[in-house]
């Protein structure tokens, strides 16, 4: 038998940007792309695509999103961008001051406290419902035959299946048992290239796609969710589940240099891209892109956008500004004027008051999609509910136990969200669907792709090739690819920058992008990952 270790490769391998006209999917699995590709084949849709591919990705790259997930989309379709926000709230009877009691002084990150309620099922639903073509049953076909068949593990999803082993082999109560039960029998996770498969999976997804999701927020599924939650110290109730719906919202946006990019406005962290894009227009760029000036702009500016975001974005219900101060030229030339040659230390401005995928279709009718879905820190909570193939995400960890936060732990509220799809338009023409995928490298990933495309002119594969920073959140902390120039890593240090070289790139997100050209269509993929363009 032929042997070789899957992760090791000892050369860069070269990707070239794909055309097509009738129909491209793009994501970051190989068999959830030909699952959007097969929809497309059978005459649906791209939105039809897109949840086949959402929902495979459920089982084919279940370390980083599952049926218990969070999701949210920007569909293009007739001419008007629309926007879904289907992120879940708290549970109606949890408080911080509930969870304080208990004995912490921060949210945990695994067991129920941070578990909200799943939207993922709710946005396959919704956007079959009004922008989708075939019967829900035949959309999700493919996710229900990998689950119940089997499908050989891919190198990153094994890769992350291994690191959520060892993680909830960690965790004390038996409420984790569950976990190991469905994925990982006998505490092992499967290798890449094993097959596995897990039938309670396809039941439950089945049920979803015979019920419209229904079976899941007021049947069946949720009774088994409310008594799991019950048994093990959750604050879950049956009218969580009953009275939730994804909200259709309008998405949010900010004109740069003659593009406009789109985001999904709060409770998610997109807004944190649109006034570093804001902040960043008010300088010019080399044209030459590895100058240590151009890196030094863009972490500059996203760092005062995430800084700022993360002090006032939460559900938009308990914010105490609005979208309209936050992406203000005032509050954006405010922010420009703290940036100079050295690296800063942000902190929050002052406004005036009066594990996750991503993916994007497009179709030969003009219908495109950005979409992205996550239990958040790969498999999530560390909980699966028995016998349903159901992990359940822990986006409550974003909350905040402080009393004084606009993010502060509430009944009912939706916390603060990192996962983020994006859109570019110009002249009020679709450019295309992009995201990169990643907790907070997220708004981080749509700035470098924007700028790489507007400011540089970039073709989409080009754009996710190339090398990739992160700020780490705090202070001048920085990532670096081992790709970046020497020159610009040891400038960058110059000027302040806490600079680490990282030569896993795991860390760096998983991008894709589709753009317009002309009548056809123009995708990339990401090199990070398994990343896939499945067309025709």
């Amino acid at each position: 038998m032929l042997k070789f270790d899957p992760t090791l490769y000892h050369y860069a391998s070269r990707r070239n940007t794909v055309y097509a006209k009738n129909g491209m999917v793009c994501t970051s699995q190989p068999l959830a792309a030909q699952a959007g590709l097969d929809v497309l084949r059978k005459g649906g849709n791209a939105i039809d695509a897109a949840i086949a591919t959402a929902t495979a990705l459920t089982v084919v790259e279940n370390s980083c999103n599952g049926i218990g997930a969070d999701a949210f989309a920007l569909i293009w379709t007739g001419g008007k961008l629309y926007g879904l926000n289907a992120s879940g709230p708290a549970p109606k009877k949890i408080t911080a001051q509930a969870v304080r009691d208990m004995g912490y002084e921060k949210m945990p990150t695994f067991g129920f406290i941070p578990v909200t309620v799943p939207g993922a099922p709710g946005a396959w639903a919704a956007l079959s419902e009004r922008f989708g073509r075939l019967p829900l049953t035949t959309v999700m076909e493919s996710a229900i035959r990998y689950a119940g068949e089997g499908y050989p593990v891919s190198v990153t999803n094994g890769m992350g299946w291994g690191r959520a082993a060892k993680r909830y082999a960690e965790q004390q109560g038996e409420e984790f048992k569950y976990w190991f039960d469905t994925f990982a029998p006998g505490g092992v996770a499967p290798k890449p290239g094993e097959i596995w498969k897990n039938e309670d999976m396809a039941r439950t997804l089945e049920s979803i796609a015979k019920t419209k999701a229904r079976s899941f927020y007021e049947g069946e599924l949720m009774e088994k969710i409310v008594a799991f939650s019950d048994k093990y110290g959750g604050f879950f109730a049956p009218e969580d589940f009953e009275t939730y719906k994804p909200e259709w919202v309008e998405p949010i946006s900010t004109e740069y240099r003659g593009y406009r990019v789109h985001e999904i406005p709060p409770n998610g962290q997109g807004i944190s891209t649109l006034m570093a894009l804001n902040i960043l227009k008010g300088f010019d760029l080399d044209p030459e892109r590895e100058t240590a000036e151009n890196y030094h702009l863009q972490i500059e500016a996203i760092k005062l956008g995430m800084t700022d975001a993360a002090k006032y974005v939460t559900d938009p219900k308990a914010m105490s500004v609005t979208v309209e101060d936050l992406l203000s030229p005032e509050f954006a030339e405010q922010r420009r004027k703290l940036i100079g040659h050295n690296a800063i230390d942000p902190v929050p401005g002052n406004i005036s008051k009066g594990g996750t995928v991503y993916l994007c279709a497009a179709d030969g009718e003009g219908n495109m999609i950005s979409f992205i879905q996550s239990n958040y820190m790969g498999f999530g909570s560390g909980l699966v509910v028995p016998n349903t193939g159901i992990a359940l995400q822990n986006r409550g960890n974003n909350f905040s136990l402080d009393p004084n936060h606009d993010n502060v732990l509430a009944g009912g509220k939706r916390p603060y969200h990192t996962i983020i799809p994006a859109f570019l338009t110009k002249d009020g023409q679709p450019v295309g669907p992009f995201g990169v995928m990643g907790g907070f490298m997220q708004p981080q990933g749509h700035l470098q792709m924007t700028v790489n495309t507007v400011d540089f002119g970039m073709n989409p594969q080009d754009a996710l090739d190339a090398p990739r920073w992160q700020w780490m959140g705090s202070g001048r902390k920085l990532d670096l690819e081992d790709t970046v120039p020497e020159a610009i890593k040891q400038e960058l240090a110059d000027r302040g920058h806490e600079v680490r070289v990282i030569t896993d790139y795991g860390s760096m997100g998983k991008g894709e992008i589709i753009w317009k050209m002309g009548d056809a269509l123009a995708g990339g993929c990401e090199p990070r990952a398994d990343g896939t363009v499945a067309s025709y």
